[in-house]
């Protein structure tokens, strides 16, 4: 479940949106008709971003060996042909 809220309205309702962010969703916060803010659970932010660090480490390792170097378009164009295919990054 998707919840949207003011967020000049996030004290009245803080509970409602802690219910729904512990249970993994999202709760978006707007200002002025504008999305603001997304709050996430702790849990769910680590999950998504715990493997950044390594990931990036991983690359500058491969970087080191590899003398091949890649434009922006090809890097973000062969990422875009794997999402449309549903494909793993």
């Amino acid at each position: 479940m998707i919840m949207v809220r003011l967020a000049s309205d996030r004290r009245n309702h803080f509970g409602e949106a802690e219910e729904i962010v512990n249970n993994e969703g999202p709760v978006y916060l707007t200002k002025n008709i504008y999305g603001s803010m997304l709050a996430r659970s702790v849990e769910v932010y680590s999950r998504l971003t715990d493997d950044v660090e390594p990931k990036l480490d991983e690359a500058d390792r491969s970087a080191e060996l590899d003398m091949i170097r890649l434009s922006h378009g090809e890097v973000f164009g062969k990422i875009r042909v794997q999402l449309l295919h549903g494909e793993t990054i």
